[in-house]
């Protein structure tokens, strides 16, 4: 998968004190993202609430249109695709959303959930073809079929709810799953059980993941590259090793500074971020992150920096390492 200057600007909807204004106002959500994902590999898109990652996995699943870029899946540029051909690829790029609560219907039951892409793609006829299929998603995502089946969502923990949304995305064999925080709504204590499960069907069915996540520690347990987003663009991106162990932007290190470590020899980094986040309606000339980078200098505020490559395969957008 590859994505080449990926934008989306929402217009904003105009109040009364804006009605005579001809100028158009937009938030700058997602704004010329750029970067790669290898087969069979986890690749993270890490940053804090509003930085654009849920929009961007959205635009990956042309759930929305793009203002401008490109999505490239298997050499096809996704957002060129009719209907026919979109639903073809859709089979193969699947999503895991964020809040199991929120996005299973109570009126349906487990077999209703899964079998429903089974329905829409016309691969399973019969109902017991149906019942075969479910039950091996059902095993492969560790919940017992005969128990779980014909059960409904309010009847399973939260847990076991994003197990059957995991296996509602499985169900078609996808090649590329795209999971919007998959276990940000969940109990710290089943996390970990539903980190290893994806790590598993990662490992099993050969998935290419995009992971998006706020927490930088789950990134680093998840995924084999990643990036750091701030305010609808990239600023750092690398083997996600490379990133913790050795931050290059700022922002990047202001993140790894707020984890926890027991290793009193690890490097530690100024944590400190003054400031609020700016409005994406209005972002900031030059570097968005300038208002709040203790490291700013002039040309940060008048020249936007493009991704560099410092290191081998590890890039950063700073006019520290220009």
């Amino acid at each position: 998968m590859k994505i080449e200057g990926l934008k989306k600007w929402f217009p904003v909807r105009r109040g009364i004190a804006q009605l005579w204004s001809r100028r158009q106002e937009y938030v700058h959500a997602v704004d010329g993202l750029s970067f790669d994902v290898k087969k069979g590999k986890i690749f993270g898109l890490v940053g804090e609430s509003g930085c654009g990652k849920t929009t961007t996995g959205r635009l990956i699943g042309r759930l929305i249109e793009p203002t401008d870029g490109n999505v490239y899946f298997e050499g096809q540029d996704i957002f060129s695709l009719k209907k026919a051909e979109l639903k073809r690829i859709r089979r193969k790029i699947q999503m895991i959303f964020q809040d199991p609560y929120d996005y299973l219907s109570p009126r349906l039951t487990v077999f209703d959930i899964i079998s429903e892409p089974l329905l829409i793609h016309k691969i399973a006829r019969s109902k017991a073809e149906k019942e075969k299929l479910v039950e091996e998603v059902l095993e492969s995502v560790r919940l017992n079929p005969k128990q779980n089946m014909y059960k409904r969502p309010h009847e399973l923990s939260g847990g076991e709810r994003q197990r059957v949304a995991i296996g509602r995305s499985l169900v078609l064999r996808p090649t590329a799953i795209v999971a919007d925080e998959p276990v940000s709504m969940l109990d710290v204590s089943v996390r970990s059980g539903v980190l290893n499960l994806m790590l598993d069907l990662n490992r099993d069915y050969d998935l290419t993941m995009i992971f998006i996540t706020h927490d930088i520690s789950v990134s680093r347990y998840m995924c084999d590259r990643a990036a750091i987003m701030y305010l609808g663009q990239i600023k750092e991106v690398g083997l996600i090793e490379n990133i913790v162990n050795e931050p290059l932007h700022p922002y990047a290190q202001a993140l790894i500074a707020v984890v926890p470590t027991m290793d009193p020899t690890q490097k530690r980094y100024q944590a400190a971020i003054e400031g609020k986040v700016p409005s994406p309606i209005k972002p900031p000339g030059g570097c968005r992150f300038h208002p709040r980078c203790h490291k700013a200098m002039e040309i940060c505020c008048k020249e936007d920096p493009r991704l560099v490559e410092v290191k081998s395969g590890h890039y950063v957008a700073c006019h520290l390492y220009r």
